[in-house]
């Protein structure tokens, strides 16, 4: 089971509480989570594109950096670990993103890979003049499909002469070419997007559910593999959890408690107008997940509440699912959590024994 960890590019992490942990971003920061989920084995690292907060009193995401720049700042200071950068595609042409893979392959080559963000909150668009209308939730797997064939045929044959209904390529070049075709992955949670996910991604992310029921996520992996049968590809489930620990479950409850006592009305007040914007949206689409009223302030995503015993314990049940190829962590306190994981959660997880710390 591979482990990565979604870095906090942007201000406060993923929990919209004005009782967690406060803090700005940096590279600073970014780096040094990196370099810890290095040091302690993680495989991968995973940058997302925000192009707006969701304001409120915690100035939620107000603050964030731009996910290529910052990854190729931190392709030049790591060694092994393999780097995901985020597109959206309404605002980066996509031969310039197969450019700048390129270039970031040749500061770490073979360790970068792309997330590929079809978009679904209209004011991070529209604030630049690029939203293209409601229209564009319907089509913006189509959009996306073009997108990824253009830069892989840069990528694979260094030209592109691709004539879709969004993008017309002429003689299009592309040189250098990196030494190892970029690794796509992407998000979807709804059918069309898992099916995007089945035709082109190598991984997808699921999101897991629930608070120290690790296993929930299972339908949704295999609604995945379900999606994936049908290319006959090979697609790798990713899923996403947050990690509250503390040395007992006491007292990683009573934490976890005090951020949902916080949450910032505000800003999930913003989150869920954003969400709502799609009338035709599935209740299983990624903006509908996340913005659920349910549990809001930690985005929906699965969360493992406990004590470093029982964190470990519960990542060894994920460990047991069919179809899952790895775990992507956020914590409520990113340097504390990623010292805490690799120190006193790891050691106890059967699942990644073999996997030991760089000196």
């Amino acid at each position: 089971m591979d482990l990565g960890v979604f870095i906090p590019i942007a201000n406060n992490g993923w929990l919209i509480s004005k009782t967690s942990p406060q803090y700005n971003t940096s590279f600073a920061l970014n780096r040094d989570v990196t370099l810890l989920a290095e040091k302690y084995g993680f495989e991968f690292a995973l940058s997302m594109v925000k192009l707006r907060g969701f304001g409120g009193q915690s100035e939620f995401w107000d603050h964030c950096l731009e996910s290529f720049t910052l990854m190729a700042a931190i392709a030049a200071v790591t060694q092994r670990i393999k780097l995901y950068a985020s597109t959206a595609v309404l605002t980066l042409p996509p031969a310039i993103v197969a450019r700048m893979a390129s270039t970031i392959d040749s500061v770490a080559p073979g360790r970068f890979g792309i997330n590929i963000v079809s978009g679904w909150a209209e004011a991070e668009y529209a604030q630049m003049g690029l939203w293209p209308g409601n229209e564009h939730y319907e089509r913006r797997y189509q959009y996306s499909t073009e997108y990824v064939t253009v830069m892989r045929e840069l990528w694979d044959k260094g030209t592109s002469d691709f004539k879709g209904d969004y993008f017309q390529m002429t003689d299009c070049k592309l040189s250098p070419r990196p030494s190892v075709t970029p690794t796509i992955v992407s998000a979807g949670q709804s059918d069309v997007g898992m099916k995007f996910a089945a035709e082109l991604a190598d991984f997808s992310f699921c999101l897991g559910e629930g608070v120290n029921t690790p296993t929930k996520c299972a339908g949704t992996i295999n609604r995945l593999l379900s999606a994936v049968a049908k290319t006959g590809r090979k697609v790798g489930a990713y899923a996403l959890f947050m990690v509250i620990a503390d040395e007992t479950d006491e007292a990683a409850q009573a934490k976890w408690e005090s951020y949902k006592a916080g949450k910032d009305l505000d800003a999930l007040s913003w989150l869920g107008d954003q969400a709502a914007a799609d009338d035709r949206a599935s209740a299983g689409g990624t903006a509908q997940s996340i913005s659920n009223p349910v549990s809001a302030v930690n985005f929906n995503m699965g969360t493992l509440v406990g004590s470093y015993a029982s964190v470990a314990r519960m990542m060894d049940e994920l460990d047991t699912l069919d179809g899952l190829a790895g775990v992507m962590l956020t914590f409520d306190d990113f340097i504390a959590g990623m010292e805490n994981f690799g120190t006193r959660i790891q050691p106890l997880m059967a699942s990644r024994k073999h996997v030991t710390a760089i000196p």
